[in-house]
């Protein structure tokens, strides 16, 4: 980042509006350093000014949030005086110039989020999209993206419990790298970042400031993707060495009652930590960057302001108990250093040598960046171009195999044993034995679901229902292992807003977002937006991830999606399948717009019979229909259970009016397959009928080939075939 006497704020992001907003805000021009500090924190990504307008449609309350928007991270209660906190963040466009200090970076970033609160980090999970595996260029961020995950989750000492994988032509010069983390914590200790108590002092905690991440997250994030190569400087270094004793530190130093306030050092460093703290305080603070612990010390104040290096803290403290966090920091072996003190001014100063190099009102930074209404437009047609891989009118049984190993349905194995998923022995259902991750909570003597879910493609054949069907998707995930929704975080990944088709996904997305949580009463309790992902070659997919968690009682009950022998098979709720949007549509070349549409409530009382039948112990499996339809749902039960499947849909055609191709492939929300004893499922089946909601007998596990019978179509493929084509991915 360079400063220069020409027209310097545009060279920052700044337009020339926003620079006038800024002296009229100040009554005189900004110096450099507060040009600086401004053009962060009046960046897209701390500023949300294409989005926040939009994010207030959000249901944000519920009786179980403890802490929502605004927060360092959400928090919900679990009871027995324990919460829970999570969040999920993107690290896209630092991942794209750097794969693997960029993913990793992003878990280091989202770690700190959490036990910022006071919440000790037990799972993260993580959402990744690339270009197709054909690109080398794809098959190269995969590589390094999965490496930099591992690398600083295994070595910090966390589980990664789940995630999700896609590749599609729009991310190959964009991917995506969201990453979410959860954390439990005794709901009495958290706590929130408000910089209280003028008189106060401000310690930084961590790791030694230095010039890598200038300009890095805030910047990278608030533009789109161009010259990757010259930006690569911009991307921060991660050290989950480092990290793990700032966590173990800033925990005790929670525990003990020591700290009055805690913030993530993020984007915009310094800069975004002091405001935002001082914000939430109703207070100022006052900085001397010199007393700043530097790699390099010729290092400019501007500099150190907006510095993003890693594994760093801002605190505030009570100045008579200095020795006592001093002395913890110094048996953690994290460093330690009084900046500066919170202050009664309501302003954000900075000092060299006693000298002041910048002095801004907080409101000014924090809350005077305009906020922009967006002027959407629906597109007229299909934007993203179609690329066919699979011809038309092939036998189902290669349709099957053909969905079974395309690199967005297959197996994702060679990713997960990358990472420890079982580390801190809470996790008590890994990687793919079921739809959603399960972590044992002793504390409380109940266990959390986690999942984390969302469909590009789908979004953009329709960003309403598309984003509708992440976050059911997200709920049924949850009731497949007998978890009730507590709380919803997301990620909001897009082109440039300025463009009136990717204003017109990002709010229709938005408002489907709101009226899904709505009916669902799902609170929204934080979560993340990034805007601008997109090239010379065109945007990605409107990608909105969907992150939940949920309580269950007994985590022994949680079903896995292994089928047994002998076990009868049922679909349960409103499933309509369709074509339209799925990946049979992807590999045909057949995208366009539209969806079919779902009732909410509709899914909602399916989601709710499946959740109770899990709890009671009635069904032994339970699995959503996504990616691929009912075929490829049904194949992954049985090759993950060892067993064949016989099944007969032509019930499903008669209730749905749907070709059997579609009832074999087709995708939708609202279909849940479950699976028991046949007195088990005559129960629910029974219980179904009471509530309004559709229980089909389909058919039975058994043998060793997956039979599926669909009116005019059919499948019969051997296990040992299908369970080769599902195993198939191996990038590199």
């Amino acid at each position: 980042m360079s400063i220069t006497d020409q027209t310097p704020h545009r060279e920052l992001g700044l337009t020339d509006a926003e620079y006038e907003r800024i002296c009229e805000l100040l009554e005189r021009r900004p110096n450099r350093v507060e040009l600086a500090m401004f053009s962060l924190l009046w960046s897209e990504h701390c500023a949300y000014k294409h989005s926040r307008k939009l994010l207030r449609r959000l249901p944000t309350e519920g009786p179980q949030v403890l802490l929502g928007p605004g927060e360092n991270a959400g928090a919900v209660d679990v009871g027995e005086g324990h919460a829970v906190a999570f969040k999920v963040e993107s690290h896209n466009h630092p991942s794209a110039v750097e794969p693997f200090q960029g993913a990793a970076t992003g878990i280091g970033g989202i770690l700190r989020d959490v036990f910022a609160l006071g919440a000790r980090p037990i799972a993260v999970l993580d959402s990744l999209r690339f270009g197709e595996l054909s690109s080398q260029r794809s098959r190269y961020l995969l590589d390094q993206v999965v490496a930099g995950i591992g690398h600083y989750g295994n070595s910090i000492g966390v589980p990664t419990v789940g995630g999700e994988i896609y590749f599609e032509a729009p991310y190959e010069h964009n991917c995506l790298v969201n990453a979410m983390c959860v954390g439990l914590a005794r709901a009495d200790r958290m706590v929130r970042s408000a910089a209280a108590g003028p008189g106060n002092a401000l310690v930084l905690l961590g790791a030694s400031t230095g010039r890598d991440g200038i300009g890095g997250a805030s910047v990278l994030a608030s533009a789109e993707l161009t010259e990757g190569e010259k930006r690569r400087p911009s991307v921060q270094i991660g050290d989950p060495f480092e990290e793990k004793k700032l966590m173990e530190c800033c925990l005790e130093l929670l525990d003990r009652g020591l700290l009055v306030a805690l913030q993530d050092l993020g984007a915009a460093g310094l800069t975004s930590s002091a405001a935002e703290m001082a914000a939430g305080g109703g207070t100022g603070v006052e900085i001397a960057v010199d007393r700043v612990p530097l790699r390099e010390a010729d290092m400019e104040a501007f500099e150190i302001m907006i510095s993003e290096s890693q594994e760093r803290m801002l605190a505030v403290i009570d100045p008579a108990t200095a020795d006592e966090v001093m002395a913890v920091c110094d048996r953690w072996q994290t460093g330690a250093a009084a900046i500066g003190q919170v202050t009664d001014t309501g302003a954000i100063r900075i000092t060299r040598q006693g000298e002041t190099v910048a002095e801004l009102p907080v409101s000014a930074l924090v809350d005077g960046c305009p906020l922009y209404d967006l002027e959407p437009e629906q597109p007229d047609e299909w934007m993203y171009g179609n690329r066919v891989g699979l011809e038309r009118g092939i036998d189902p049984d290669r349709v099957l195999s053909a969905l079974l190993a395309s690199p967005s349905v297959a197996s994702k194995r060679w990713a997960f044993e990358q990472y420890d998923s079982i580390v801190q022995s809470r996790t008590v259902r890994r990687p793919e034995s079921a739809d959603a991750a399960v972590l044992r909570l002793d504390e409380t003597g109940r266990a959390i679901a986690v999942a984390i879910d969302g469909n590009g493609r789908r979004v953009a054949c329709d960003p309403y229902r598309g984003t509708i069907e992440a976050v059911l998707e997200c709920a049924q995930n949850l009731a497949c292992v007998g978890a009730r929704p507590l709380g919803l975080t997301n990620c909001l990944n897009f082109g440039n807003p300025e463009r009136p088709h990717v204003a017109w996904q990002l709010e229709r997305a938005i408002q489907g977002l709101a009226d899904a949580c709505e009916e669902l009463q799902v609170p929204v309790v934080g979560g993340n937006v990034s805007l601008y992902n997109e090239t010379e070659a065109g945007p990605i997919y409107p990608t909105p991830v969907v992150g939940m968690v949920g309580d269950l009682p007994d985590p022994g009950r949680a079903a896995g999606i292994a089928l047994r022998e002998g076990d009868e098979i049922a679909l349960v709720g409103p499933f309509a399948p369709s074509v339209a949007g799925s990946e049979l549509a992807k590999l045909r070349g057949d995208l366009g717009p539209g969806l079919p549409g779902a009732s909410i409530g509709a899914v909602g009382a399916a989601i709710e019979l499946v959740r109770d039948a899990v709890r009671t112990g009635t069904i032994a499996a339970a699995h959503d229909v996504s990616d691929g339809g009912l075929a490829c749902a049904l194949a992954e039960g049985a090759i993950c259970g060892g067993v064949g499947v016989e099944i007969d849909l032509d019930r499903l055609v008669e209730l749905r009016g749907a070709s059997g191709e579609a009832c074999l492939f087709g995708e939708g929300p609202g279909g849940l397959l479950v699976a028991g004893p046949a007195e088990a499922l005559d129960t629910l089946g029974a219980t179904g009928r009471d509530g309004g909601v559709d229980v089909i007998a389909i058919g039975r596990a058994g043998g060793d080939r997956i039979e599926i019978s669909a009116a005019e179509s059919g499948v019969s493929l051997s296990l040992e075939d299908a369970q080769r084509a599902w195993r198939s991915l191996r990038p590199g």
